[in-house]
Order: C-alpha cells, then structure tokens, then sequence
C-alpha cells in the first residue's frame, strides 16, 4: 500500500496524488465525479484539490460547483474524516482578492458547499498585492484559530511576497504557510524552479504542483497529426510538435516502455522526485483515466531516469 506523506510542517499526511477537483461540474457531471471519487480513495487517495472559484468559467455556472459536488459526495459516504480536503479563496466571481472581508466571506461560503465545518488546506488561490501581507496573514491565522482551517498555503506568489508572509508569520508566531501550490512540469519548469523553489525548500514547505500533465500533453494522447476531443486541448498547442514538446516525449516513451508503465505515470514520477514536491495534482473525468495517475506512488524513477527526463526537458 502506498504510504502518505506528510505536508510540510503540518500535521497533514497525503497520498503522493492529488486529485486535481477542476473537472468535477465543468467535464465531469456528479456520475462521473462521484465514480472518480469513490475509485480514487478505494486505492488508498485522500487527497483532494478544488477551489471555490470551480468552474465559474462554464456558460451557467457560478462557480463553486466543483465544491458542491465534493461537499455532497462527502455527506453520502460519510468519510470526512477520511479525506484531506484542500480548497482556495481569491479567485470566486463574488469573491476576489485578499481582503479580510473577502477572505472571510469566502471561506464561511467554502464551508456550506462543502459541508463541513472545517477545511484541512487553505490556498490563496492568487496572490493579492493590494493586500499587505499582514492582513493577509492576520485574516489567515484568526481562521486556524476559529477552527476552520487546519493549515495555511499559497498558490500564484512571488518568490519576494512568499519570503515576505512567511518572516511575518515567524516575527509575531502566527499561521505559517506550509506548502505551495506551483505550476510546474517537465514542459514548464522555469514557472517553479528557481527564486521560488529555493524559498520553498528553505522555509520547508511542501510542493503541490498544479497542471501536473501539462493540460494531458504529457499524458502521451497530443501529438503532432494526432486529433483528441477535449475541453483542454487548446492549451497544449504550445507543446505539440515543438522541439522541447518532442524530445519530453521521446524520453518519456523510452522510459515508460523499459518500464511498463503508462507515461503520465512517467511523467508524474519524475515530478515526485524532485526537491521539495511531495504530490503532484492531477484530475481525471473518468474511472479510466485514473490507473495511470494513482500509479505514481508505486514507481520509482531511479537517478539515470530523471536524469534523462531533466536533460530533456531542459
């Protein structure tokens, strides 16, 4: 069985996946999300991301529904307990930015659609420099102390604004972010590695990196003549049939055949080994789709493999 990992200096133990909760209301209606979850944390899952702002982009839709879904799948299996949910503030139609006023208007709003009376991760989805980091900070550290967050994190932050909350935290001991939620993969690396990773590692925080696959580019199904029906297939253009795109591609193939793995399972594997990332988010619209992702606690590249991954992907 796979063994969870702890998050940062939290009290938090994770399956090395995320499953990325985006899908559930936009591709993924409450069949297939609930199928999804029901697959994920029979294998031993307990990780799950969303935001509030889940899929406010769907004609109809006012976001939050990815919440909905997971708050109503919660209430019919009973197991919150059993699950470590992970939700953001900042992005919500009704509530953007960092305010103090927004933050908490967001989060008591996360809460009902969840149906819970706590939240074990709490992003700032986006960061707000509008916002002095005390405020920020201080809003933050009153909604671990009421009980309604069990630990603190940030999504979409400079490397500076990161340093800067995390010396306020430490200066007047209040909640400290404890993990970071990067876009970061072997297409997109520079989005992480760097001032940003080195404050991370320094200020031991966990890595929760978000477009994992690359939008399913490094899933293997975008290649170049190939034509797959998605609502994300726009967003790889960039990587299909560009030289790094390839030479990612080439390498993940080799590996996962001398392997015998799938190559998101690849590709995910060589994300969890990298410094600080302790699991990638990935989501999946089916059951189907899931194998491939949940197998990334059970491979272990070896160091020639990332090697050649990161040579890659350079």
């Amino acid at each position: 069985m796979t063994s969870l990992r702890q998050l940062g200096s939290s009290d938090l133990e994770v399956f090395p996946l995320s499953l990325g909760g985006n899908v559930f209301g936009w591709t993924a209606d409450r069949t297939a999300s609930f199928d999804v979850l029901d697959a994920y944390t029979a294998a031993g899952g307990n990780f799950i991301d969303t935001a509030d702002v889940y899929s406010a982009w769907v004609e109809g839709n006012r976001g939050g529904e990815s919440e909905n879904l997971i708050g109503e799948w919660l209430a019919e299996r009973g197991n919150r307990s059993d699950v470590v949910i992970a939700t953001k503030a900042g992005a919500h139609p009704e509530y953007k930015g960092l305010s103090a006023t927004t933050v908490k208007g967001a989060v008591d709003a996360s809460l009902r659609r969840l149906g819970t009376d706590y939240i074990d991760l709490y992003y700032t989805h986006y960061d707000d420099p509008s916002v002095p980091v005390e405020e920020i900070i201080g809003t933050l550290d009153g909604l671990v102390r009421d009980g309604k967050v069990r630990a603190i994190a940030a999504s979409n932050i400079t490397p500076e604004r990161l340093q800067e909350s995390l010396d306020f935290s430490d200066r007047e001991g209040l909640a400290r972010y404890v993990a970071l939620q990067p876009h970061y993969n072997l297409v997109s690396r520079d989005t992480y590695e760097g001032p940003l990773q080195e404050v991370a590692s320094r200020s031991g925080l966990a890595a929760v990196p978000y477009y994992a696959l690359a939008s399913g580019f490094l899933t293997g199904k975008y290649r170049k003549g190939a034509k797959v029906e998605s609502a994300r297939s726009g967003r790889v253009e960039e990587y299909v049939g560009s030289e790094r795109g390839d030479r990612v591609l080439a390498a993940l193939d080799e590996i996962a055949g001398a392997r015998g793995a799938q190559v998101a399972t690849v590709a995910l594997a060589w994300l969890a080994a990298q410094p600080t990332v302790a699991a990638p988010i990935a989501s999946a619209r089916t059951v189907e789709q899931l194998p491939a992702l949940l197998a990334v606690g059970d491979l272990e590249l070896t160091e020639a493999e990332v090697a050649a991954l990161t040579a890659a992907s350079a």
